[in-house]
This record gives structure tokens, sequence and C-alpha cells, in this order.
């Protein structure tokens, strides 16, 4: 497969449906690394984060009989509101599957698209694997948030931007989970043969594709509790993720709750923007790593802002 071909007719097919988010050049950042740093700004995408290019993609792929009979998903957070409004933006029916104990603030999100929602289980792992089960028994098509070629080439569809709006990236930073985005993202930057070093960015509290990489296979890590709900939990056995991140990924970075509390904190003081913990870890990252650009004030730093999809009173109690 020409995985760049793959992200160009991706970008072609999605871009009536979603939009090109703007890159943002941030005077504070890039006055403090002495570089040039620059804000993808995921968090104003339409549901609030880089999911929908994904689901989109996948959903303009299926054929007139995959459609007829339906699609499955499992998801209380951003796909699932990708999904969600993609399903209801092309007129398809589907199910999202979400745990039983799913917060009222996000259910209510997606009844806002009229979706289909059913319940089973405590946990998100025990409900993607009913929801799994489900798809194969109905004969439906699953949608899978990452472990999925058409779900990467549709994320990469914002390298495919970047490169529209600024000359060079020398770095890029983005936040892991199962690694759909950095995989997009990095594969089709590489294949454009754009000279980038590409950095993963994760909490320690959820490091599954971290302690993964450093295994050489995908490993079961403990998931502790983290502002960055968007990237916790872990990676499906065979994911091809897992293999595109040690292909094209160039380093990685762990990053504590505080970290990502202050990046929070400091997006919203000094650009007025309201991100996501899973934002914010990309953010925390590159001021780790500050260091790295003092002597090469001409490079430019791409952060990508993933989400802006946060609680009210969390995001009240971790900026305030």
């Amino acid at each position: 497969m020409n995985f760049k071909n793959e992200v160009s007719q991706a970008e072609s097919r999605i871009r009536q449906y979603v939009r090109e988010t703007p890159l943002e050049y941030s005077f504070l950042l890039s006055e403090m690394a002495d570089c040039n740093v620059f804000l993808k700004l995921e968090n104003l995408q339409i549901t609030g984060s880089f999911k929908l290019r994904g689901v989109m993609n996948k959903l303009l792929t299926l054929s007139e009989q995959e459609r007829a009979n339906g699609v499955i998903t499992a998801s209380t957070g951003n796909h699932g509101l990708a999904a969600a409004y993609a399903m209801n933006k092309l007129g398809l029916t589907g199910v999202i599957y979400l745990p039983e104990n799913a917060s009222p603030q996000k259910l209510d999100r997606l009844r806002n698209y009229d979706a289909t929602l059913k319940f089973y289980g405590s946990e998100c792992a025990e409900t993607e694997s009913y929801a799994r089960e489900e798809s194969r028994r109905k004969g439906s098509v699953y949608i899978s948030p990452y472990n999925d070629p058409q779900i990467i080439a549709g994320q990469g569809t914002l390298a495919v931007e970047l490169l529209r709006q600024v000359d060079t990236i020398d770095f890029l930073f983005a936040s892991v989970g199962g690694g759909g985005l950095i995989s997009g993202m990095a594969e089709f930057l590489k294949e454009s043969d754009a000279d980038t070093t590409v950095v993963g960015c994760l909490p320690q509290n959820s490091s599954t594709m971290y302690d993964s990489i450093q295994a050489g296979r995908i490993v079961a890590s403990p998931v502790r509790p983290t502002l960055s709900d968007g990237t916790a939990g872990g990676i499906e056995a065979g994911a091809i993720t897992f293999g595109l991140c040690q292909r094209y990924v160039d380093a990685w970075d762990l990053v504590t709750e505080d970290e990502i509390q202050a990046a929070m904190k400091l997006i919203f003081e000094r650009h007025r923007l309201v991100i996501e913990g899973a934002a914010g870890v990309s953010v925390a990252s590159f001021l780790r790593m500050i260091d790295l650009f003092e002597n090469d004030e001409d490079a430019n730093v791409v952060l990508v802002i993933c989400g802006g999809n946060v609680a009210v009173e969390e995001f009240k109690q971790v900026v305030f």
C-alpha cells in the first residue's frame, strides 16, 4: 500500500466534512525556546478532536452493502463523539457501545447527535471486546479508534494540512494512546521526505505504547488515573500502529500529571484556549525538552493540540 497516496485520497474524501484547523504561532513558547513554535488546533475541530478525520474517512470508504449492514463501535470519548456525528451526517445507522458507568455528561453529548447507544460492562476494554463480537455476529463493520488503515490514513490528513500551513516542520510533538494519530502523521511526513523529528508524548500514568516500544512487543501496562483520559488504556494485540510507531517515531517522552496540569493552565492563560489533558501532554513534553532548541532559533516546532473535550468542573479544578 502506498500510504502517501492513501492519505492524499483521504484528504480529498473528507475535506468537505472536516475543518482545516488553524496553525497558531505561539509567541510565548517561541520566546521560551528561542525557536518557532506552532500549535495545531484540533481542539477547534468539529466534535472537538482529531478523531473525526479517521472516522469520516473509514465511513466514506464503506461499500453500499457495508453501509446497509450498519456499523458498530465502542467509546465514551472523542472517538464515540466523532462516530456519532459522522453517522448522523452521512445518514448511516449504527450502534455505539458504552460501559454502564459512562458519565452523564458524555452521554448527553452523544445524544445530541441522535446516536443509538447501548451499554455493556463496567470498563472500556470489556465494552470494546463485546462490541467487536457483536459486529461479527451481526455482520456489521467495527469502527476501531486506531487499529485500521483507513482510520490511520484519515488521521494522517493532519500532516497534509500542516505542509500547506508551514514550509518546514523540524519537530512534531503529538500525544499517543493507541497510536493512530502519530503513526498516520509520521508515516505521511516521512514518505513526503519531510526531515521531521517526530516525538511521541505520553502520560507516565498510561504509557502502554512507550512500554511496548521499549519491550519490542505489545505489552499490558498498568493504567492509573490521568488527566490525559483521551490517551489512556491498552493496545490491542496485533495492532498495526505498533509497527508504524516503531518505524516512524523518532523519540519518546513521558510526563507527570503535574506537568500536564501546568501545560493546560499555561495554554489557557496565554492563548485563552480550552484544551483537554491529552492535548496538554504534547505541550508538557515540549516544555520538558525545551533545552533541545536553545541553539536552533530557526527550527519550526509543531505541537498537536489534539482535542478540547474536557468537563467544565474538571477544567476549573485544573486551571483555577
